[in-house]
């Protein structure tokens, strides 16, 4: 299964990086278990795992020591002596013999070999997935990728120990995993000296009176974050969900490399560094299971989530409140970036048209022109309304402004319908932002 994939990927990896020699068993015993299990609170809760399995009058947070070893040894003696199955190995098939109240995931219909270091193996998988926002998680089979995680585990365990943190809720690894790789693998973000408060401050934890957690993360950030490791890099990851009712969506390519794609349109049409990365980034990216319909995650999945009714309705862009320029400027870098992802030039076109179409508004006394813009122009479904548009105004017009719409008359003509429909809703943004100017 998946999850002894990935693990045997990071045994391996964690093997060479620290002059090791562990086999699974040797790793699950010395490093995860005690990680994970062998606390008050633990790191994971693997529903009917030997670890959840309580005599009566047992708790998990009241088990002492011997206790906690007994159950691990009773791991030890399923993997050993029987058919592996979801209660005791992570992401294979519930068993039909016990009659678990359980579904299964990342189930293949393949007859897969599996072994005692299978069992093992998707322990430590399991670990290493990273959850994300609407209920899933993903796993990548990447030496680099789960080797971080793994130093992650490290500072998860150490809060949870933190007796001045003691609401911190457990049970929240691939939440954790999430949060830490996105924060982790950021070097515009990352500090080596960070501490509990540095992290709150990201958004990381959600501090209540009687409880604190972990928050979880938009899939976009996490894929930024990604994207500055690996910037030129196409990678797989299996996407599922585990819960009451266990959801395999499958193998997903990640397009990292339109992350820095969009980082780079946005740096180019705005200047400098953008000033609000985690607004930035939480900002891109429609809900992980439509991205996932899309067959990759990418540019297109990246699409502004509030961008759909300006391109699919009439509704005029506002600049009312404070964060309508922060979703100004998200909106206008991905569809910049969607009308040049093949061009190495990035232009700020659409600003100097709406300039035109505002100058053309104003030189009029009357309202014709302020309903031929926004009723006809704007909300034009075709290049033929919008051209028929174009041509009513050029009456009116000479000089440079009637040759910019005349040569706008022609690249829309020659434009594909997808593209025309990005380069509508552009020079929509652009008009009202250039209108809030005047």
């Amino acid at each position: 299964m998946i999850t002894a994939v990935v693990g045997r990927t990071f045994l391996k990896a964690y093997n060479e990086k620290y002059g090791k020699t562990y086999s699974p068993k040797e790793f699950f015993e010395e490093e995860f278990w005690q990680l994970f299990f062998n606390h008050e609170k633990y790191m994971q809760w693997v529903t009917n795992s030997p670890f959840v399995q309580m005599k009566k009058g047992q708790k998990p947070h009241l088990l002492n020591e011997r206790e906690r070893e007994e159950k691990l040894e009773v791991l030890f003696e399923k993997a050993a002596n029987e058919t592996p199955d979801a209660s005791f190995a992570l992401g294979f098939p519930a068993s039909e013999a016990k009659e678990f109240a359980s579904t299964s995931g990342l189930v293949s219909d393949l007859t897969i070999p599996a072994d005692e270091d299978g069992v093992y193996l998707s322990w430590i998988g399991s670990g290493l997935g990273i959850g994300v926002a609407g209920g899933f998680t993903i796993l990548f089979d990447d030496p680099v990728i789960t080797l971080q995680t793994y130093e992650g585990w490290k500072v998860y365990r150490k809060y949870l120990n933190d007796p001045t943190l003691d609401k911190l809720r457990g049970n929240q690894i691939n939440t954790w995993n999430g949060q830490w790789l996105a924060y982790s693998m950021n070097p515009e973000q990352y500090r080596k000296d960070f501490d509990f408060t540095e992290l709150e401050n990201q958004g990381i934890f959600k501090v209540g009176e009687t409880l604190l957690e972990v928050n979880t993360i938009f899939w976009s950030r996490l894929f930024f974050s990604l994207s500055q490791q690996f910037p030129k890099t196409e990678m797989m990851g299996y996407v599922y969900g585990f819960g009451q009712t266990n959801k395999t969506i499958g193998f997903i390519p990640f397009q990292f490399s339109f992350g820095a794609r969009l980082k780079d349109v946005y740096k180019k049409l705005f200047g400098g560094t953008y000033s609000a990365p985690k607004e930035f980034e939480n900002l891109f990216g429609i809900h992980i299971k439509r991205a996932c319909e899309l067959g990759s995650i990418g540019l297109m999945a990246l699409r502004p989530e509030n961008l759909t009714k300006y391109m699919k309705e009439d509704k005029k862009p506002s600049f009312k409140k404070e964060e309508d320029e922060i979703n100004y400027q998200i909106n206008k870098t991905w569809l910049i970036a969607m009308m040049t992802r093949n061009k190495e030039e990035i232009t700020d076109y659409t600003l100097e048209l709406a300039k035109a179409i505002q100058r053309y508004r104003a030189a009029g006394s009357k309202l014709d022109r302020k309903t031929l813009i926004e009723k006809e122009l704007f909300t034009s479904t075709s290049k033929k309304g919008f051209i028929e548009a174009l041509t009513n105004m050029v009456k009116d017009l000479d000089g440079e402004d009637l040759k910019t719409f005349k040569d706008l008359k022609d690249e829309v003509h020659l434009m594909t319908h997808e593209e025309f429909g990005y380069f509508k809703t552009l020079l929509k943004f652009d008009y009202a932002f250039v209108e809030k100017q005047s």
